[in-house]
């Protein structure tokens, strides 16, 4: 008789999407995470509808991944929630296409995890390709963080992944680019809210998994790289947009309407001061941050990413071929 095939202990999740260029990188080394942590794993690639070469990249690779290829544009929170619903592993380690992994990542956030039952995420160091550090851990979103922030005291009062020499510790929440989830403390409270088209997804997933008893870790010993591209244009607003409503979706959902409302002029705050800075200051765009002021105001207007994929499924549907920067 045929071997039983052993569960894997790990499964590596990848969207992407237009990503055919960092992605291959992305999976060259998760194929060199599998052979260090010496135990079964599985790769998962879904593909968010892409126009490049991201599916041949993904069935091509030598890692061997189960490609999930999707016909029409969808949110990054539904997309990972699939993932998660479709992984054999105990954990899935969440990943961008863009997202690197430096040797021995997943063998430190696993052992994190293995060592405090109680913790249903482990969230990885982001590094900038140049090496540096980016924040990776915070304090949920709330009315005085919202403060904080407008008092230019974000990274000492709400930034945790700062500080070195610190090892392993709990933290509110760490960005999903490369987070490794308990995939049954993830299914308890149903994955991720596919109504976070993108952004802010992680947050409230970690903030609702904290109701119900768990907890959040930060792993500075596991690193990654990620390799985040600025939009810019239209492309840029459309993120902006994005980004701020669904700010406001997290503090209305989990403080309150009232709260979301009273954080909005003080959120608007630092990005009033950067627009005047910007004014005369070289090499700041006053456009773009008063753009960023527009959108925390008035959260529900304006075009995001959610209208940009809309508007790239309607083409799909009316026989059209989309153009690679549609959404």
């Amino acid at each position: 008789m045929p071997s039983a095939v052993p569960t894997p202990l790990v499964s590596f999740c990848v969207v992407g999407t237009n990503g055919a260029e960092v992605l291959r990188a992305c999976l060259d080394a998760i194929e060199l995470e599998q052979r260090l942590l010496e135990r079964p794993t599985e790769v998962l690639v879904l593909d968010n509808a892409s126009t490049d070469d991201s599916v041949r990249v993904a069935r091509e690779h030598p890692v061997g991944a189960r490609v999930i290829a999707l016909r029409r544009r969808e949110g990054k929170a539904a997309n990972d929630s699939r993932l998660l619903d479709e992984a054999q592993g105990r954990f899935a380690l969440l990943l961008n296409e863009d997202s690197e992994l430096r040797a021995g990542a997943t063998k430190e956030l696993v052992d994190a995890l293995v060592r405090d039952p109680e913790a249903a995420c482990a969230g990885a160091a982001l590094l900038r390709p140049d090496g540096r550090q980016q924040p990776s851990a915070w304090r949920f979103p709330g009315f005085g963080t919202t403060v904080a922030q407008a008092l230019l005291l974000h990274k000492s009062l709400v930034v945790q992944s700062g500080g070195t020499g610190r090892g392993t510790r709990r933290v509110d929440w760490c960005q999903s680019a490369c987070l490794l989830v308990r995939v049954q403390a993830s299914a308890t409270i149903g994955h991720l809210d596919p109504e976070y088209f993108v952004y802010g997804d992680e947050v409230d997933l970690q903030r609702r998994l904290r109701d119900v008893g768990w907890h959040t870790l930060f792993v500075p010993a596991a690193q990654c790289v990620h390799h985040e591209g600025l939009s810019t244009g239209d492309g840029a607003r459309r993120r902006i947009i994005e980004l701020h409503r669904n700010q406001d979706r997290y503090l209305t959902t989990h403080h309150g309407r009232f709260v979301a409302w009273c954080c909005r002029p003080v959120a608007a705050v630092p990005y009033v001061l950067r627009t005047v800075a910007a004014t005369v200051l070289p090499g700041h765009s006053a456009r773009r941050y008063w753009w960023h002021v527009q959108a925390i105001l008035r959260p529900g207007r304006g075009e995001g990413i959610r209208e940009a994929a809309e508007a790239f499924n309607a083409q799909l549907e009316d026989g059209g071929a989309p153009a690679a920067g549609t959404a």
